[in-house]
This record gives structure tokens, sequence and C-alpha cells, in this order.
């Protein structure tokens, strides 16, 4: 018995990277997968290396960007399987950038395929979910939404994911729907693009080495299945041997209050005599290390 056995599942930007990796463990615990990319050759790819391991998969190209594709493909799962009882919202686009450097296509880019097709495949899949009362949405961000200098427009892409799993959790509270992300650590064709922004900037390569794709998929085909029916509302990182919870954002305790409000002043005094002493870690593990003027606490991850 596997721990996907009779579920049926979407993940986009499946056909190469950590994609891929998700949708052949999701069929090797007996989930039927539809294997989503822009790319069809790799697509196909995948799929019919499912299908040659004993497994269950077909093959939709959809740009995840335009809501009828979107559509689209959560409909083909629907067609295929007669339910959708996961979506893996992985496709995503990586670019780092200074902040003083930042190309506006760029970030258009980011924007459009990393919160705006993630937001069109979570609606489309949760209309289904909810109809039939049960369903799982993983959305994938990465250790970048905490702050890694140099990622910060796919950062704030990432965050957007995360953010949008409290949000959703919420919503659907009480369907039967549960929101879920999970950050991945791994080696894929994002490895090679932050070791070229760093050597034409004429900056360090970020020190260690990385998993390789398969590590990261664990959480995600758990998080799918039944085992997870009472998680909802999380991001789970899984980094090599590590396996942990991200914290979620929210007010710090105890806070200083005026009952009439605040000056500048006031706010300044508050700062020194209370929450300047409080103010908050940068990065992913609250550690920062200087590497030739980079603060960062580790190297690139996700799709």
């Amino acid at each position: 018995m596997g721990m996907l056995d009779g579920k049926a599942v979407v993940i986009t930007g499946a056909g190469r990277g950590i994609g891929a990796a998700y949708a052949e463990d999701c069929a090797r615990h007996g989930a039927s997968v539809v294997v989503n990319d822009l790319d069809l050759d790799v697509a196909e790819e995948v799929t019919a290396a499912i299908v040659d391991a004993g497994g269950t998969a077909v093959t939709e190209q959809a740009d995840i960007r335009v809501s009828k594709d979107a559509g689209r493909l959560i409909d083909r799962c629907v067609q295929e399987f007669g339910r959708i009882d996961g979506l893996v919202n992985n496709a995503g686009v990586f670019r780092m950038g200074l902040l003083d450097e930042q190309d506006e296509d760029e970030l258009r880019e980011l924007v459009e395929t990393n919160i705006v097709g993630t937001f069109l495949c979570a609606s489309a899949a949760a209309k289904r979910m909810k109809a039939q009362g049960s369903g799982s949405i993983v959305n994938i961000t990465s250790g970048a939404h905490a702050g890694i200098p140099m990622m910060g427009a796919y950062g704030a892409t990432k965050g957007a994911a995360a953010s949008a799993v409290y949000a959703w959790a919420q919503e659907l509270a009480g369907t039967g729907v549960r929101v879920n992300a999970v950050s991945p650590q791994g080696r894929t064709r994002m490895s090679d693009i932050t070791a070229d922004f760093l050597v034409s900037h004429g900056l360090p390569l970020y020190p260690g080495t990385q998993p390789e794709a398969e590590a990261n998929t664990p959480a995600v085909v758990f998080l799918l299945s039944d085992a997870a029916a009472d998680v909802t509302g999380q991001v789970v990182r899984i980094e090599g041997s590590q396996l942990a919870l991200m914290s979620h954002p929210c007010v710090l305790l105890p806070f200083p209050t005026r009952e009439n409000g605040w000056t500048a002043e006031e706010v300044q005094a508050a700062f020194a005599t209370d929450l300047a002493a409080r103010q908050q870690p940068l990065g992913i593990h609250g550690l920062v290390g200087e590497i030739k003027g980079i603060s960062s606490v580790f190297w690139s991850d996700d799709e």
C-alpha cells in the first residue's frame, strides 16, 4: 500500500528538477499524476518514465499564468481520473539581481509565474476540491522568502506563496481542503544560475554542497496524504538531514502600548528602552554569515 494510493495529483513545472522528482515519487506512492510543464517534450519524458516504472501519469502542457490554461490543467485531472486530490504548485522561475540593478521584465516574469500562476492553479483546484469535500494544496516556497541577498525579488514572490498558505488554510477550514507549503533545497538549474550570477559580479560562490532533488519529495508526499489530515497552514522546510517547520510572521509579544497613540519621539524612546534589543535576526536560520560582504546563510534552493 502506498501513501497516495487512489489519489489524483496535479504537479506543475514537473518536466525537470525537483518538479520531476515530486511527480515520480508521488507515482511511486500510488498516485495518478498529471505532469505539467510549458516544455511538452520534457513533460512527456517524465510521464513516460512514470509509466515505464508501472505508475499512472498523463501529460498536460499548460501555461499556468493564463487562467483558461490553469483551469484546463485541473479539468484534465478530473477528466482522466475522476477527481483531484492534490495540487503541487511547483512551477516557477528564478532570477537574481542587486536591488539597484533590477530589470523590470524579469520582475514581471517572476510575479506572473510565481504568484499569478500559483494563485490561478490553486483557485481552479479549490473549486473542485471544495465540491468533493477533500483535497490538499501544496505550494512550493523557498528559503529565500526569509531573506537572501540578491534574491529579493524572487524571495518576495516565494514569500507570497507562503502568505497565501496562511490565508487559504483559514479560508478553507471546515471544507476538507488543506493547504501547506514545502521549502525545499536541492541541486537544480537554479544552482547554475546562482553560480553564474555570482561569478559575473566577482563574488564568491556559496559554500557547501546541495542534496539531490529527490531528497525533497518525502515532505510533499506526506502533505498530500491522508496521514497529514490534521496539518494545514504550515510551511515545512526540508534541508538535507534537517526537517523543520518555519515560523509564521506574527507580532512579537509583549509590546509597548500608549492609550493616546504615539509620537515620533515616543517611538524613539520605545526603541531605546525595549524594541532595539528585540530586533529579529535575518536569514532563514536567524544566523547571518558574512561572505566577502554578502550576508547569507546558505546557497540556492528550490525548483
